[in-house]
């Protein structure tokens, strides 16, 4: 208990002054001694309970420290890692995608960012602790949820249960930690059997943070959120929600010579569900939504202003995307043990940008946004689930996706120093009608055992980076990429039985067609007075053959009654088949060991984490995120924890982040940039030591 003790003081004494949010919340909480009871244990790993299904709890306290962004909340998950940038705005990563190969549904609605350099990726508008629960669905095993992501898709979801009576409930959290880290949230419902609200609220900051190294790095951020819904529930079978959010933020990167000044998001969205409408049809549901996503970018708001040959003035760019779409589904139940889904679902989106060199003289407001693409897909789909027996399953699904983009740019920019030429693609629109379909085998060796079998292919449209973004070999425009095909046999086994809680799962993966990004492919410039000035150096989209194989295996072990320990391993292994090259981009053997020990009330844990050192390499190609830029080396972290719950609604946590103070990087991480004030390293550094402080409370 001294050593806890002593962890609040610390902390404390690095945050002198706390959010007046945090204080009241604190004075509430003491005071409170009746609701529900609150789990003191500090998650360090998430384990599947389900064949391919992880599910987690992003409210609940976790190590590393409580997560501010979607990204961050994933990389506890085994499987996953994170690209870094600077503090936030991370991209994940499953089983060495990123991108468009991993799905991203908030409540069911796809979220695109605007930055052509992915800046903002959707899980940069995503905060954690506003939803639920949090669903990874490994590999292509679903067509319930849009076009089928070769990686997997992750669901970012809230609960909804129809009050019995009147009443209300309260959520709040808040964190203080090193580097000026605050972070705070507030989830309020409340109502009756015929309607109930919600008002959801978070918003995250830090300062620039220090590496092991002690290098100062350029990754300070600050972001909020509010979201609100009221449903009205004229009985037990209707469910009718109407929902909005609301979100924006600034942050400063430590890879390129740009900060995100602004992150803009709008939402609405509309939801109607009707349950047990006769034998045959158990639920019809539909959804429509819109997301609106304004996106500033700067040379100067977040940093100091260094005038280059590159960026000689103050410069700006503001994309923005307006996204929209619906869902209509039923589920149907022809027979007791057969459950169909079947529906269709449809998404558009609409990129602009806008832009200045000179933000003094011609301001990037006073200029019009100029559309650059269109992109529209439709779906429908067939998921089936079939019980032969009470310990063999069967499940499969069908979809096809109807695909349409449009180029309307009229130029295309060959860099800052490379000119400008017209688009070899202007107002081309290329349509594609893309099968997906998965068919997979439970089957229960004993209670609490079970084996499984799967089969999936999809075919994947290639996305605005890729189109748009980058150029390809033999044109200025990559809007001539063909379309990604993969085919996955994906196999594990899940044991829960005694003080064992065992989960396998491996994959082997074949990618014709692979999406690959490759930077500083030499290319001429765009010609003058009739003559070709000297090359540059562009990035390009291309088509390539690939392989993976990898799989995560995750062991818990739980001594007596107090005593849990609990390993990982997660690895994956690519080939680029066309070339005999490795596969760029992805992250080597990982593992982790944690134990806790627990108590009624209170808690202690530790967490060593290592990397082995990745020599699989290949320079220069990589995803529309980032390329491999050499070797990284191996490195090992060690993080402890306690936490204690002084009543049934208050619990408060508390633990230090890479204890020894370790100076490592991601393998996976982008290259840092040279930001006037900051030491330059070779990959974004993670932070050094890290001590927080977490308190929650729920009634």
């Amino acid at each position: 208990m001294s050593a806890f003790l002593f962890l609040i003081a610390r902390v404390a004494s690095l945050t002198p002054r706390l959010p007046v949010f945090f204080l009241a919340l604190t004075t509430v909480v003491f005071a409170q001694t009746t609701a529900l009871n609150l789990d003191p244990v500090v998650v360090t790993t998430a384990r599947s309970r389900q064949p391919l299904i992880v599910a987690t709890d992003p409210k609940a306290a976790a190590q590393p420290a409580h997560a501010h962004d979607g990204a961050d909340v994933l990389k506890n998950i085994p499987g996953f890692a994170v690209i870094r940038k600077g503090g936030a705005d991370g991209d994940p990563m499953l089983r060495g995608m990123a991108g468009s190969r991993l799905g991203i549904l908030v409540e069911g609605e796809g979220v695109l960012g605007g930055c052509s350099f992915r800046m903002d990726p959707p899980t940069a508008y995503i905060f954690p602790a506003a939803y639920d629960r949090i669903t990874v669905i490994k590999g292509p095993q679903a067509v319930r949820y849009g076009p089928i992501s070769p990686a997997g898709a992750v669901r970012f979801e809230r609960d909804f249960a129809r009050r019995d009576s009147t009443g209300a409930t309260a959520f709040g959290t808040a964190t203080i930690g090193e580097f000026g880290r605050r972070d705070g949230a507030l989830d309020l419902r409340g109502g009756n059997d015929l309607v109930q609200g919600r008002l959801a609220a978070t918003y995250a900051s830090m300062d620039d943070y220090i590496d092991g190294a002690g290098n100062q790095v350029h990754g300070a951020y600050e972001r909020w959120s509010t979201n609100a819904s009221v449903a009205w529930t004229p009985d037990a079978q209707t469910f009718i929600e109407l929902t909005g959010a609301r979100s924006d933020g600034e942050a400063a990167y430590a890879d390129r010579m740009m900060d995100g000044a602004v992150f803009d998001r709008e939402n609405g969205g509309l939801r109607v569900r009707r349950t047990s409408i006769s034998e045959l049809i158990a639920t019809a549901e539909m959804q429509v939504f819109v997301n609106a996503v304004d996106h500033v970018m700067d040379n100067y708001s977040l940093r100091a202003f260094v005038p280059s040959m590159m960026m000689p003035g103050q410069a700006v760019a503001n994309p923005d995307r307006l996204t929209y779409g619906g869902r209509f589904a039923l589920e149907l139940t022809p027979a007791e043990a057969w459950r169909l889904d079947v529906g269709l679902d449809h998404q558009s989106n609409r990129h602009r940008t806008r832009s200045t060199m000179n933000q003094d003289a011609m301001p990037y407001q006073a200029k019009a946004r100029v559309t650059d693409s269109n992109f529209h897909q439709t779906g429908v789909f067939l998921e089936s689930s079939y019980s032969f027996s009470d310990d063999t399953r069967a499940f499969a699904g069908a979809r096809a996706d109807r695909w349409s983009a449009t180029d309307k740019r009229a130029t295309v920019s060959l860099g800052m120093m490379g000119g400008t030429v017209v688009n070899p693609t202007a107002d081309l629109q290329r349509t594609s009608t893309l099968p997906g379909a998965f068919a997979r085998v439970e089957h229960d060796l004993a209670q609490g055992s079970t084996v499984y079998l799967g089969l999936g292919h999809t075919q994947r449209f290639p996305d605005y980076w890729e189109l748009i973004s980058a150029e390809s070999l033999t044109s200025a425009s990559g809007f001539i990429t063909d379309v990604e095909k993969t085919t996955q046999l994906d196999a594990g086994w899940l044991r829960q039985r005694g003080p064992i809680d065992l989960s396998v799962s491996t994959f082997v993966s074949r990618i014709d067609d692979y999406i690959l990004i490759e930077s500083d492919v030499a290319k001429p410039r765009a010609t003058m007075g009739g003559m070709m000035m000297a090359t540059r150096a562009a990035t390009v989209a291309r088509n390539i053959d690939a392989a993976t194989v990898g799989g995560e295996l995750g062991l818990g072990y739980r001594i007596g009654e107090h005593l849990r320990f609990d390993g990982s391993l997660a690895y994956v292994r690519g080939d680029n088949v066309t070339e005999d090259l490795p596969l760029a981009q992805l992250p080597p053997l990982e593992a982790r060991l944690g134990f806790t020990y627990s108590r009624a009330i209170w808690s202690v844990g530790a967490l060593w984490r290592g990397a082995a050192a990745q020599h699989r390499i290949a320079v220069n190609q990589g995803n529309i995120v980032g390329q491999d830029i050499g070797p990284s080396p191996a490195f090992e972290v060690v993080s402890i924890n306690a936490s204690w719950a002084p009543t049934t609604a208050v619990r408060l946590s508390a633990g230090i982040d890479n204890l020894f103070d370790t100076a490592y990087a991601e393998h996976i991480s982008r290259a840092g940039a040279a930001v006037a004030g900051f030491a330059q390293t070779t990959r974004v550094n993670e932070p050094g030591r890290f001590i927080w402080f977490k308190c929650d409370y729920r009634h």
